[in-house]
């Protein structure tokens, strides 16, 4: 890899790093969400967008924190999607970061391909995790037993994350077969900061899926 290639990631992944610690520590300091979920949210968050999550956390997730509840003012429709959608996306995240960190220690791959193991994996970490976040939103909020809540997280988000990981997917095999001769190792910087960006394009494909959902009532807003 190009010395200013790992520089600029190294720089890139200690910035996500520091953003995540300050919105954290801002959190914890008083700002706790309304949604405790939100509480992992934003962190996680700033994980792949940086200082795009702490501009997003400053401008709507503080105004939705337990300081202001009597702000009981509609929000834009923007808001609504970009917050289903990074909810949606900080359990994507988290799964793809704990598949990806396990990849290297299992005993097998599929078909003899590290890549297609390590995408399934992280669909499979990445959907279970979704589905969890949207269960532990729901539940709090609904007279549900855990069955219902938990259809209704599969109704409510299943969409999302399949549309959240295309543009994940869609990036790394991007980046992987197209951009790298040789591709980063899962130990590289480099690595890691391709997985950010491909975040962010999942935000994006994600965006019109949460949108739809909210729509049709089928979601409903943080």
């Amino acid at each position: 890899m190009p010395v200013w290639l790992t520089a600029m990631t190294v720089v890139a992944l200690a910035t996500a790093m520091t953003c995540t610690l300050w919105i954290t520590l801002d959190i914890v300091r008083g700002h706790r969400q309304r949604m405790w979920i939100m509480n992992l949210v934003w962190p996680i968050t700033a994980l792949y967008a940086g200082p795009l999550a702490v501009l997003a956390y400053y401008r709507i997730g503080r105004a939705r924190s337990s300081r202001h509840l009597a702000d009981t003012a509609p929000k834009p429709f923007a808001q609504d999607v970009a917050l289903a959608a990074t909810h949606c996306g900080s359990g994507c995240t988290l799964g793809d970061i704990v598949a990806e960190s396990l990849l290297p220690w299992l005993p097998f791959t599929l078909f003899g391909s590290t890549v297609l193991t390590g995408w399934v994996l992280d669909f499979a970490f990445a959907f279970a995790l979704g589905i969890a976040f949207q269960y532990f939103t729901i539940r709090p909020m609904a007279d549900k037993s855990p069955t219902q809540a938990l259809l209704a997280a599969l109704k409510a988000d299943t969409l999302s994350l399949i549309a959240w990981q295309a543009g994940m997917y869609g990036w790394m095999a991007i980046a992987t077969f197209g951009i790298f001769d040789d591709p980063p190792g899962r130990g590289t910087p480099v690595f890691w900061f391709m997985m950010q960006i491909a975040m962010l394009i999942g935000f994006v494909t994600a965006w019109p899926v949460n949108a739809w959902l909210l729509r049709r009532g089928i979601k409903q807003p943080m």
